[in-house]
């Protein structure tokens, strides 16, 4: 059963991903890509896969500061073998936060495919921002 992410994140709630580890700088995502995640080659979408690293990294930034907001400042990624999945099967990120201080996360993330080969790896610095009350978005849906 996974767990709520605590915030609302559309692009998130879109792409699928569920919060399965979310303790002590450390955190689990899931994500079963679908046909509109994949490129040409039939493999889950380097963009999807760098979405999944940044947002493991920054849930791993917050699990010990649930009640702040983090925004990614830098990201750095590598691909290592392609992320592809069969039916009924998801990729597993993990996320690590390394060093915190005051106002800035220092993190690393990594993808596996469902055989528990390592597919990408990422780090990533973050950092703390107060939420604010939610807004009405300018973008006009008409």
């Amino acid at each position: 059963m996974s767990i709520p992410f605590g915030v609302h994140i559309p692009f998130v709630d879109h792409l699928g991903f569920t919060l399965e580890k979310f303790e002590n700088g450390n955190s689990e995502l899931h994500f079963k890509p679908r046909a509109e995640h994949l490129n040409s080659f039939d493999i889950t979408h380097g963009g999807a896969v760098m979405t999944l690293l940044d947002v493991v990294m920054a849930t791993a930034a917050r699990s010990v500061e649930p009640e702040m907001g983090v925004v990614t400042i830098e990201m750095k990624t590598s691909f290592m073998r392609p992320a592809r999945i069969s039916e009924g099967e998801h990729l597993v990120a993990k996320g690590l936060l390394l060093l915190r201080t005051k106002t800035m996360i220092f993190t690393e993330g990594k993808v596996y495919d469902a055989a528990g080969q390592l597919c990408a790896h990422a780090t990533g610095t973050f950092k703390y921002v107060k939420r604010t009350p939610s807004v009405t978005s300018p973008i006009s849906t008409d």
